[in-house]
């Protein structure tokens, strides 16, 4: 028999405790039977913050915008063919490089599974309950071109980007960025130092990264605000595409 009335029920879901009141009606009577009253609402909000926390996480994710919703960090494959460091993945699956405001990048040659990783990094961020956003360096710039065509636009673009507490850019440096370009990542990159996270997923080695981005003071500039807080990861030579269309 449930322990609430329907009118305390109606004005909890009035009051926006839905998941309570499920998980008090919820209760097996059978197992609940003779147990304290203050027991039996400390199981319930368990298990609404239980559902609340669910839903949060989901809601993240999808929020997220991930190349792949479903990627988790635990089903990589052929780590020791790619030379993956399998304790360095399950490091970056605590998220506790978010919580320290350092940076992650993903290197490695077409194919070899960077898009993934950063899907599945991005994903475990949100399980951590970090806002997180993953996004492809062209759409960066597509939006970033349109935002500097509105009043205010670029303050509120660079306001935007720079609360996620992790954001996951994908292409990095596919194409060389131009100088109006190069100036938006100096200070989106700046307002994001040493306090949220971030995470690059190129083809391009460390080595290479001055010259793609113009090789002058914001290169010197950009690079800084990236290289001393990061771990990088390779991803190897493997053909990650051409192995999972192999089945």
């Amino acid at each position: 028999m449930t322990i609430i009335d329907t009118d305390t029920k109606h004005k909890l879901r009035e009051m926006g405790a839905t998941a309570l009141v499920d998980a008090l009606t919820g209760q097996d009577d059978t197992l609940t039977l003779g147990m304290p009253f203050a027991e039996r609402i400390k199981l319930a909000v368990d298990d609404a913050h239980s559902s609340f926390s669910q839903q949060k996480i989901e809601g993240l994710i999808r929020r997220a915008a991930l190349r792949y919703p479903d990627a988790e960090l635990r089903r990589l494959d052929l780590l020791e063919e790619r030379h993956i460091d399998r304790g360095v993945i399950a490091q970056l699956g605590t998220c506790a490089f978010v919580s320290r405001g350092e940076n992650v990048v993903f290197q490695g040659f077409t194919g070899s599974g960077k898009t993934y990783l950063g899907s599945a990094l991005t994903r475990a961020a949100c399980q951590h309950q970090y806002r997180a956003l993953y996004i492809r360096m062209p759409d960066l710039e597509e939006a970033w071109h349109a935002a500097a065509d509105k009043p205010g636009g670029k303050e509120k673009f660079l306001r935007k980007y720079a609360a996620y507490q992790l954001l996951t850019i994908d292409e990095w440096l596919l194409d060389p960025p131009s100088g109006s370009l190069r100036g938006m990542l100096l200070e989106l990159l700046e307002r994001r130092y040493d306090t949220v996270s971030t995470v690059f997923c190129t083809q391009y080695q460390k080595q290479d990264w001055h010259d793609r981005l113009g090789g002058d003071v914001h290169a010197d500039a950009i690079m800084d605000r990236i290289v001393h807080r990061t771990i990088w990861v390779e991803t190897g030579e493997t053909n990650m595409r051409e192995h999972t269309a192999r089945g």
